[in-house]
């Protein structure tokens, strides 16, 4: 599909570009509503290893397998290029003022040690800071404090601090055995920094949470967690910097209940408060997000159809999203809007919640979605279908939260699409809107999800519909703030045990069909009565033959209701005479 030009007035007016990589080329789009060529960005007709936007989105830089460059996003205009045919990832520092290169780390017999593959070069003169040596993949880029003041690394299972970008001396370091992972937190000063160490003996894991420079000293932890069923763990700073959620996971669930392993949730503030989340439905953890108003989060957990849950900073649930296809939770940028989405082994269902309201928006469905990101402006979203995961039916479509599909792109007969990346913008640049509910028009129109009907045989369809058995009872969405439901003065073990009972209730209703009215009475001789003939053997044949007589019942029900009995069924219901006659003798006896 080809693009039309778009001119440098329409390319800056529009709210943001995306980067395109793939077996044809790095392209510069121009945002929705439509797309089109940044004409003043010449397109890359080699295939690209990496690409990416600086944090402010004013730079975008690429490596096609004979350079880096670096390009203004607005204008197109080469700011720098490094001659680095080998790199593979690229990282802008938050003020863009270093480009961070990799490239895989390999030996030579020239130079057994290998050469320095992480390079650190400073923008725009092009000038190397400095060359270091990172053989891992993982956590290979810096972290830098938003201001750049403070940057850390983690090398050789300890933690590096440098201190306005100058890394040729090591400003502190973090004395601990065997760090693992960590995470810095974003925002200025003071920095603070969240550092995991694997559990080792019979000791537990722990998280620490320190403040820099204060590293050392049995005080200097803000917080500290310990667990244990930990092979590594995921670490989620707040947008404020007051809080970290950790997942921690094992490799193998030992019980077998799953294949995904075992996952728990912690949380820890910088104020020294902890807590174990407690999620209501057994399963894995699929996703956990922070709202970007840093007082929220949302958890997708518990096995198919998984639940979706809001919670407090008190640990608390909000907001229960009911159960459903669902595996990853996406914020948007201003936080108004949470898009729930089930992508990967399902069939790419989004449903799109207005966070004020708690209501849902729409529901539109992205099949073989591989990639899915929210544009900076918080109107449109991006959902696409790259290699390698897919190599079928690539390409990507722009849409409207309102389920609208505004651009569609698919690659050409034998090519790929690998990469789609919006175009960064500070915070601000871009306000919270009004929420519409009703579709935003649109040439390709929208994908809703069809309402889900459970199969009837062509032999039942002209039957009125009777519920029938689910394979999974599926939960509505629920307010869960105290007071949302009429429970004010309940402990918060009343009030769980009352939703527990509600739910129950909600379940029967849902598989229990209405009952008929009967025409015919109920003969005599089969009431349900409970009196009792003084001898206990004869009560005890009495009640057996009842109990028999009840069951014959059902299945007759059941047989009214259009549903085939099987054999030995049927051989049952027509016992129901014999039963009588028996029932009737041992009353009369007596």
């Amino acid at each position: 599909m080809e693009f039309g030009p778009v001119t440098l007035q329409e390319f800056s007016s529009r709210c943001a570009t995306e980067g395109v990589r793939g077996s044809d080329g790095t392209s510069l789009l121009g945002g929705p509503p439509s797309c089109g060529q940044h004409v003043a960005f010449q397109r890359d007709s080699r295939p690209s290893r990496c690409v990416t936007f600086s944090r402010d989105g004013s730079l975008f830089g690429w490596c096609n397998g004979h350079c880096v460059s670096v390009v203004k996003s607005s204008d197109g205009s080469l700011v720098s290029t490094f001659d680095l045919p080998k790199t593979t990832l690229l990282e802008f520092s938050p003020l863009s003022s270093v480009l961070a290169t990799w490239q895989p780390y390999t030996k030579t017999q020239e130079g057994p040690q290998g050469e320095a593959n992480l390079q650190l070069w400073e923008l725009p003169s092009g000038r190397l800071i400095k060359a270091l040596y990172q053989k891992k993949v993982d956590a290979w880029c810096p972290s830098w404090s938003d201001d750049e003041t403070v940057a850390a690394r983690s090398v050789n299972n300890e933690l590096h601090f440098f201190e306005n970008n100058d890394f040729n001396c090591i400003a502190n370091k973090l004395h601990m055995q065997k760090v693992s992972d960590f995470a810095l937190s974003p925002g200025g000063q003071p920095s603070k920094v969240a550092v995991y160490v694997p559990g080792s003996k019979g000791a537990p894991s722990f998280v620490r949470l320190y403040q820099y420079p204060v590293l050392g000293g049995p005080t200097a932890a803000l917080a500290n967690k310990s667990f244990f069923k930990a092979d590594k763990v995921i670490m989620q700073w707040n947008k404020k910097a007051s809080a970290v959620l950790v997942v921690a996971s094992t490799e193998v669930d030992k019980s077998g209940a799953s294949y995904y392993g075992e996952q728990t949730l912690h949380y820890l503030a910088v104020n020294g408060e902890t807590a174990v989340i407690q999620l209501p439905k057994k399963g894995p953890i699929y996703d956990v997000a922070w709202s970007p108003n840093s007082a929220e989060f949302c958890v997708v957990y518990g096995f198919m159809p998984a639940k979706a849950t809001v919670f407090n900073l008190k640990c608390d649930p909000v907001f229960d999203f009911g159960t459903g296809p669902r595996n990853a939770s996406y914020y948007s940028p201003q936080g108004h809007i949470l898009i729930l989405a089930g992508f990967g082994n399902l069939r790419g269902q989004m449903e799109v919640w207005d966070m004020k309201k708690y209501k849902q928006v729409s529901k539109p469905q992205a099949p073989d979605a591989t990639h899915f990101s929210w544009c900076p402006d918080g109107e449109h979203i991006v959902t696409a279908t790259c290699s390698p995961r897919l190599r079928v039916s690539n390409g990507y479509k722009i849409w409207h939260y309102t389920g609208s599909v505004l651009h569609r792109w698919d690659v050409g007969e034998g090519a790929e699409l690998w990469e789609v990346q919006w175009q960064s913008f500070p915070d601000g640049v871009f306000p919270e809107r009004t929420i519409k509910y009703q579709a935003t028009p649109s040439e390709l129109g929208s994908t809703q999800a069809p309402p889900t009907q459970a199969y009837r045989p062509p032999a039942l369809r002209h039957l009125p519909a009777t519920p029938s058995a689910k394979l999974h009872e599926e939960e509505p969405p629920q307010n869960m703030r105290p007071g949302a439901l009429g429970d004010k003065n309940l402990s918060k073990t009343a009030l769980k045990n009352q939703r527990k009972r509600e739910a129950k209730k909600l379940a029967k209703q849902e598989a229990k069909p209405e009952p008929e009215p009967v025409a015919d009475p109920t003969p005599a001789s089969n009431s349900q009565s409970t009196t009792t003939c003084g001898d206990p053997e004869t009560d005890k044949k009495i009640k057996n033959v009842k109990k028999k007589l009840k069951a014959i019942e059902e299945l007759k029900e059941q047989q009214a209701a259009g549903k085939v009995l099987q054999k030995n069924q049927m051989e049952k219901v027509q016992k129901e005479e014999q039963l009588l006659k028996e029932l009737e003798e041992l009353q009369l006896e007596h």
